[in-house]
């Protein structure tokens, strides 16, 4: 296989992976590399260096140099007929099965992800973009046992999520330096189907997560510029929705619209990463500390304030707004719990819906019609509520920083926390990065939560039990094996991997030091 001069592939190139790592392919990577890495390699040292400033004392605000961008009366350039409508969104990784199930939920879009559901050892990475190719040409099938599994004639449209500006691609060096994992999803799955798709009569169309300023998003919007002048396709073809899931862009949301006016298809409320966001950004601030995870809801104050100024953002630029997960799933077995999740998830899309939201995600195939149901009772046949402008919404910056509730913490929600930990990273560990657990479907991001809380209610005056006594990082150590037992017990098999999270959970939520995020560590022992 010929590489390209000046890049390295430092994996196996397994039968088939040839047709993704092409010469071509690779060039247009190592081409972005070079004109982009420095920005982004700035960019991270601005966020740690804003971290500083956070952990200082410093409060996030909207932006002085950007209110006439705020002010001004502009919006996002027309989106494409096949992102008009897009009531519910599935998500999923990257995962073949997944894919089709997906792709055949009723479910008007699909977001398929290379980031946070999807553990990127080297096999799903490439396997992903595989499947993708297969999907988008209407050639994908599996055959399981007795059943097969393959596209109906109407299936939902494709949206990718490549990964964060935070994360490396490890097997592919350029002049001897790590690619952008970002860049590395992008470019390659760019370089494939761009034309594909638009000759199918759709695009090439993106999530793009863990955002921190509008900064980050134009060097997003400058990539999609060299990319498609790259390929010879029209300025304006890339389409993508930002994921709102740092506190920090929450107060740039109208400049992230603007930086991809020409790009952009709306804004997403990535409700689990932005709670993640608050936690780490304000880590060490003694006044700052919330409840138990399952408390902190999307009617909590700070989360409600960031859910309507989104909304209300997106309507005023005529851009899309999407609504967060639902992490519950149908629960086979048991029509009593299966009754409350299943309300607990209508009653999510009421509220979005009933607020004004265009769409809502939802995570398991099973709960389409029910999220249908609920944005269709509102939106009957219109693809959006561009109309629903919300003048009643003025929320400032003491409303987004408004972190309540504060209890109750209590033994149960510890160790839930320490117990979901576990599971995820054990099962992230052995390549599967969504996993069903107690009834809800973990990705990343809520497992980010369960440590990062831990973590912090070890050290805050406010880390107190309902009981009365102080989380500390004793207790935590002697519940750590407890719930390892459970874990082991719940998952049979193979448990070396559980044991090797339990270690990790136990390093990252009790040590002094703050690691940004939990699976940056454990990338470098996969294959």
């Amino acid at each position: 296989m010929s590489l390209p001069q000046g890049v390295e592939i430092k994996a196996p190139i397994k039968s088939g992976f040839d047709q993704i790592l092409t010469a071509d392919a690779l060039a247009l990577v190592a081409r972005l590399h070079r004109a982009f890495n420095a920005r982004r390699k700035e960019l991270l040292a601005a966020r740690v260096e804003r971290a500083k400033r956070l952990d200082a004392g410093e409060r996030p605000d909207f932006l002085a140099a950007t209110k006439h961008i705020r002010d001004g009366d502009w919006k996002i350039a027309p989106v494409p007929a096949d992102l008009q409508c897009r009531r519910v969104e599935i998500t999923g990784p990257v995962e073949r099965k997944m894919i089709i199930n997906a792709l055949n939920s009723g479910a008007d879009s699909y977001m398929t992800d290379f980031e946070d559901s999807n553990a990127p050892n080297w096999d799903n990475q490439i396997t992903g973009q595989i499947n993708l190719i297969d999907a988008i040409r209407r050639r994908i099938s599996l055959t399981q046992g007795e059943k097969t599994y393959k596209l109906n004639d109407k299936v939902a449209t494709l949206v990718v999520r490549p990964r964060g500006w935070h994360l490396d691609e490890k097997h592919v060096l350029v002049d001897g330096e790590r690619v952008s994992g970002g860049i590395f999803d992008f470019a390659l799955f760019m370089f494939h189907n761009a034309k594909e798709l638009l000759a199918r009569g759709s695009g090439p169309y993106f999530y793009l997560p863990k955002m921190e300023s509008h900064l980050e998003a134009r060097l997003w919007n400058d990539i999609f510029v060299a990319t498609q002048k790259e390929l010879g396709i029209p300025k304006g073809t890339v389409k993508a929705t930002v994921l709102i899931e740092t506190i920090v862009a929450a107060f740039e949301m109208d400049e992230i619209l603007y930086e991809l006016r020409e790009h952009s298809a709306g804004l997403n409320a990535g409700r689990w990463d932005y709670i993640f966001s608050c936690i780490k950004k304000f880590k060490v601030d003694r006044s700052f500390c919330l409840a138990d995870r399952a408390k902190v809801t999307m009617t909590a104050p700070f989360m409600r304030a960031y859910a309507l100024l989104l909304l209300k953002t997106c309507h005023k630029r005529g851009a899309p707004a999407i609504g967060g997960m639902s992490a519950l799933i149908p629960i086979k077995n048991d029509p009593v719990k299966n009754e409350t999740a299943m309300a607990g998830v209508r009653s999510d899309k009421q509220r979005d819906a009933t607020d004004g939201y265009d769409g809502g995600w939802v995570a398991h195939p099973g709960l389409v019609p029910i999220a249908m149901e609920e944005f269709v009772k509102v939106l009957g046949d219109r693809p959006n509520q561009f109309d629903k402008q919300r003048p009643d919404v003025n929320v400032t910056a003491a409303d987004l920083l408004n972190f309540q509730p504060e209890t109750p913490i209590t033994e149960a929600g510890l160790r839930m926390n320490i117990n979901v930990g576990i599971h995820y990273l054990g099962a992230w560990l052995d390549g599967n990065g969504c996993v069903p657990i107690h009834n809800l479907m973990e990705d990343a991001a809520t497992a980010k939560i369960s440590r990062s809380q831990v973590w912090q209610w070890i050290r805050s005056p406010k880390g107190t039990l309902d009981d009365g006594r102080k989380v500390t990082a004793e207790m935590v150590k002697a519940l750590i094996p407890e719930e390892l037992a459970k874990v082991k017990a719940s998952v049979g098999g193979e448990a070396r991997s559980y044991e090797r999270a339990a270690q990790i959970f136990e390093q990252m939520s009790t040590q002094e030091a703050f690691a940004e995020f939990l699976t940056l560590p454990l990338y470098e022992e996969i294959a």
